[in-house]
């Protein structure tokens, strides 16, 4: 584990952990004249196109469909409308959400805040939900690592999905941020107003600190990590979050249907955005969907331990070969025979794994 953990240091220092093994004085060679090789054509895109057509472009080309293309019933005012919208639908993303009503069922309950002491020292925390709720645990869960001697903190954001709630989400940037400094900006472009969030209080918890997300990782929790990995100079562990960090107001629409559109953003101190581009990973991570999910339901009654240690595999020996067993293929089969998916197929979450083998690191590191 040590030595994993050195070479994982290594590498998130910028260095190759090979370098000097095979270096060697460079052989001498005559020059030999290099030959620009032919750059291939590259044939440009429809958007592309079509954002170089100025208003009389666009006019004209309108013009020109009804009176030639073959079809004409099909270029009316609404289905010409109705496609103007689809483009603008598809070029602003995720900042204007066509609803079919205006109560739309949300596909899941709100995902609960869940801690637990990892290797004796690791406090893990999966937010969930930034609501009321999630943070009273919050509070509890906190004070109960300050008695387990707890030296650093996982913060998990892959199950905090978006919220319009900037006031609430600031609280939870508060248990970890410094006292007296601008957490983030709300920007509003409608009339010009701007609502600072800034933490009037000192952190929960002050210490090493690593954060996860990935693209469920949206709205308001972007704001959170990002003012975290800033003052707390944390590494943003996994993959690029959704860059949805905006407050919606629903307009509705004559059929009922609505118009959920980007009214606020959220901006970092310094001016860093977080939309449409979101938080980008300083330790890219990938991990399926589908198996973090896994991971997370299957945690709420085992804990994440199984899912970031790797229990000792039997091995074949000469005791074994006495009695005429094999207990490694008795231990596949074994596997092969439990219920769950997660110990069939040693589901690992790699993304925390790699958030402790950094924590592992930086210890060994600090004691040098």
């Amino acid at each position: 584990m040590l030595r994993r953990a050195f070479l994982f240091a290594v590498v998130l220092a910028g260095a190759s952990p090979v370098d000097g093994l095979f270096a060697q004085a460079p052989a001498k060679s005559s020059p030999t004249p290099t030959v620009a090789a032919p750059q291939p054509s590259t044939t440009p895109t429809t958007r592309s196109l079509i954002d170089s057509m100025d208003a009389a472009d666009l006019k004209e080309a309108i013009q020109l469909l009804k009176s030639n293309y073959i079809k004409p019933e099909t270029l009316n005012e609404t289905e010409l409308s109705r496609a103007a919208f689809e483009g603008v639908l598809t070029r602003l993303g995720r900042g204007v959400i066509l609803l079919s009503n205006a109560n739309p069922q949300s596909a899941e309950p709100a995902a609960a805040l869940y801690g637990e002491v990892l290797d004796g020292h690791v406090g893990y925390l999966r937010l969930g939900a930034l609501n009321k709720a999630n943070l009273d645990a919050l509070d509890a869960t906190l004070q109960n690592f300050a008695t387990k001697k707890v030296d650093a903190v996982v913060l998990d954001f892959r199950a905090s999905g978006a919220t319009n709630d900037f006031a609430i989400a600031a609280e939870f940037a508060k248990r970890f941020c410094p006292k007296d400094k601008l957490l983030f900006t709300l920007r509003k472009s409608t009339a010009k107003q701007e609502r600072a969030f800034t933490s009037e209080r000192d952190p929960a918890y002050q210490g090493l600190i690593v954060l996860l997300a990935d693209g469920d990782t949206a709205g308001a929790a972007e704001a959170v990590a990002g003012a975290i990995r800033i003052y707390d100079k944390a590494v943003l562990i996994g993959q690029q979050t959704a860059g949805q960090a905006v407050e919606y107001s629903d307009l509705k629409l004559p059929s009922g249907k609505v118009l959920r559109v980007a009214v606020g953003e959220a901006v970092l101190p310094e001016g860093n955005q977080l939309f449409p581009g979101g938080l980008k990973p300083d330790v890219p991570v990938e991990m399926a969907a589908v198996e973090k999910r896994e991971v997370f339901q299957v945690s709420k009654e085992k804990g994440m331990t199984p899912f970031v240690t790797e229990a000792s595999r039997p091995h074949l020996n000469e005791a074994a070969l006495i009695s005429g067993r094999n207990p490694e293929l008795e231990a596949m089969e074994a596997a092969q025979r439990r219920k769950t998916a997660a110990e069939k197929g040693g589901v690992h979450d790699v993304v925390l794994e790699r958030a402790l083998d950094l924590v592992t690191s930086i210890a060994v590191l600090q004691k040098k």
